[in-house]
């Protein structure tokens, strides 16, 4: 059987002798360069490392700790207010269930301020930077 194994009998595959410039290492490593230097004017804020991506999902995971506790805080307090007062005043099951929303309400006011998408309050309109 025949040695050569390639489309031209030359035993290459793809264009056969008619080949591309070369293009040199040094080329190709001063294009990475530059790559990298717009990237990193692109995005300056971004560390270097696995650190970045370590300190990254701690802080975002202290930061969605601190939004659900501050909701389930609201609804939880809203909720025993209700029942407090359904036992006392003998209105059940109404003052649960309107505390119970009003808890709900208190709950994702306290969400959006914490996460700076609504002034504290007495701000009057001037909203935190929710990159701060």
């Amino acid at each position: 059987m025949a040695d050569n194994n390639g489309p031209d009998g030359t035993g290459e595959t793809g264009r056969g002798k008619q080949r591309q410039a070369d293009i040199r290492d040094d080329d190709l490593e001063r294009r990475r360069r530059n790559l990298e230097a717009s990237l990193a004017t692109r995005r300056p804020g971004r560390l270097e490392g696995k650190d970045d991506a370590k300190a990254g999902s701690a802080a975002g995971y202290g930061q969605a700790l601190k939004l659900s506790s501050e909701f389930i805080a609201g609804i939880v307090v809203g909720a025993g207010l209700g029942w407090i007062i359904d036992r006392v005043a003998g209105t059940s099951p109404w003052g649960l269930i309107v505390f119970l929303l009003l808890g709900f309400g208190a709950g994702v006011l306290n969400v959006l301020r914490s996460a700076g998408l609504m002034a504290e309050f007495g701000q009057g309109d001037k909203t935190r930077d929710p990159k701060e």
